[in-house]
């Protein structure tokens, strides 16, 4: 399904404001202008724990409103888990990465993937880098998502997927409606029991 929107990206030129690290969140983190629950960082790479910040008039389903971020990465995670591996250079585009980034980037992924099944108990997961298409921040990234458990039901669940695609703002909003708050203790649990693991 998704191969005809891949091929509308194709060759695409990249835009300006892609190019410039000036307001970039994760060189933010990177540079340690901005809080991160870091689990593990070496000259190279950095990962993330991915946790949300709430404000009181957050809302969920009709009227849906983004959470209003204290900080760059507070964003919401799909599962407690939900972890991001980001080169420390400004690249946009994972095509594009040097191969030093990259190579540095496979093995903090390896390792950081190995440390959260441990942690969370659930080897399933799901890796993703994503290039433009689906890329909220653009500089390279790579998320570590813990698989649903069995029988764990999901709002992705939900929707008629048999008799029509669903429309980029359905598929927002499933993936939105199915993301989970993580408190902050739970959160520093988390990431304790993910860096003793590494």
């Amino acid at each position: 399904m998704s191969s005809f929107i891949i091929k509308a990206h194709e060759n695409r030129p990249l835009p300006p404001e892609w190019q410039t690290d000036a307001g970039c969140v994760f060189c933010k983190i990177i540079r340690g202008e901005a809080p991160a629950y870091k689990l593990y960082e070496t000259d190279r790479v950095v990962a993330i724990l991915v946790r949300p910040s709430y404000n009181s008039d957050c809302r969920r389903g009709p009227g849906l409103r983004a959470p209003r971020a204290r900080g760059p990465a507070d964003i919401m995670p799909l599962r407690p888990g939900h972890a991001l591996v980001i080169p420390k250079v400004h690249i946009s585009r994972v095509s594009e990465l040097p191969d030093e980034f990259a190579a540095e980037c496979g093995k903090a992924v390896s390792r950081v993937a190995r440390a959260i099944s441990a942690a969370v108990e659930n080897t399933g997961l799901n890796v993703v880098c994503n290039q433009e298409y689906a890329q909220a921040v653009f500089h390279v990234h790579y998320h570590i998502i813990p698989a649903p458990r069995p029988g764990e039901s999901t709002q992705e669940d939900e929707g008629d997927r048999v008799t029509r695609p669903l429309t980029h703002k359905e598929m927002h909003k499933l993936e939105y409606q199915s993301r989970t708050r993580l408190e902050e203790s739970a959160a520093k649990q988390l990431v304790e029991s993910i860096r003793a693991r590494l």
